[in-house]
């Protein structure tokens, strides 16, 4: 069996053929102007000390005011007794102690546990993620813009 070199059209000077793996790739097309060199991106040094990062190290620039008042942001609104005369919270608080005087057994699918428990924790991640955004960008000057 013979190997023959063969081209592909519309693959500028680049083979098909595997056998030529130590030169460097040079993609061209008509669309871009010079050729392209392809890199890996992993092999690129860069600042991180040859570790390659897509975001910066502190991404969810934690900070606890922003947990201690969403939660808190969170508690005064859903302790206002607006469901019959009920709380948000102390539905879902009383509802977790009349899970737990069954305890080996969980709930049930028609437990109102699940509406009050999906509803309150809703409620904390939207407070959470809104005072997270607002907090930031006020200490980072993003609203004045």
């Amino acid at each position: 069996m013979a190997t023959t070199m063969s081209s592909v059209v519309g693959l500028a000077n680049s083979s098909l053929s595997g056998f030529s793996s130590a030169k460097k790739t040079s993609l061209s097309s008509d669309f871009v102007r010079s050729p392209v060199t392809a890199r890996n991106p992993f092999r690129v040094a860069k600042a991180s000390g040859g570790r390659v990062t897509c975001f910066q190290r502190d991404w969810l620039r934690r900070d606890l005011n922003v947990i201690g008042f969403g939660l808190i942001g969170w508690l005064a609104p859903s302790s206002v007794p607006a469901i019959n005369g009920k709380s948000l919270t102390g539905l879902f608080f009383e509802s977790i102690g009349t899970e737990l005087a069954h305890f080996p057994t969980g709930p049930a699918l028609t437990s109102q546990f699940w509406l009050w428990m999906v509803c309150w924790h809703l409620g904390l991640f939207i407070c959470l993620t809104f005072g997270q955004i607002g907090f930031k960008g006020r200490t980072e000057d993003y609203f004045s813009k």
